[in-house]
């Protein structure tokens, strides 16, 4: 009885680690190895490269202007769910890259001609571009990157919501 069990449970968690590999598969070999280059760049805490091709890049000023003018777009923290809850561009959505790169499937909420404002901790941080290339990858045609991010914001001393939303 205990055999059997154990059988059970080694193919169950085989299963699920079977599922792991499928989703990740989704994505292209060449995108995941520029999404390494981008995390191994920021663990060096090297900037990121200045553009993306097929991304537009977008400045703090473009971005608050945008809000000002009621623009519809939608602005994505691709930060940690620990830092967004800290402190966050006032409006933003958590949509971190993290969380992409595993399911694909979470860029459905929005429509392939939404635009796409990407953010994270700034020049050194990988996340956002990360993100950015994934999208673009999904087929979003309006995908912007503000690479200055969150410290540029607070800078700036434009609206931050801190804490839980």
């Amino acid at each position: 009885m205990l055999k059997k069990l154990s059988i059970n449970v080694l193919c169950f968690v085989f299963a699920l680690a079977g599922l792991g590999i499928a989703s990740a598969a989704e994505w292209p070999d060449a995108l995941i190895k520029e999404v390494e280059a981008l995390k191994a760049a920021g663990k060096d805490k090297k900037d990121m490269p200045p553009t993306i091709a097929g991304v537009k890049n977008i400045t703090g000023d473009e971005i608050k202007k945008m809000m000002d003018e009621k623009k519809k777009f939608v602005l994505l923290d691709n930060r940690l769910k620990a830092d967004y809850d800290k402190e966050h561009i006032t409006g933003a959505v958590l949509f971190t890259v993290d969380e992409l790169l595993k399911n694909p499937k979470l860029a459905n909420t929005y429509k392939k001609d939404d635009v796409l404002i990407n953010y994270c901790n700034g020049v050194k941080c990988w996340r956002s571009p990360a993100a950015a290339l994934l999208l673009k990858h999904l087929g979003f045609k309006n995908i912007y990157w503000y690479r200055d991010g969150l410290p540029d914001w607070i800078k700036k001393d434009y609206p931050t919501t801190e804490g839980k939303k």
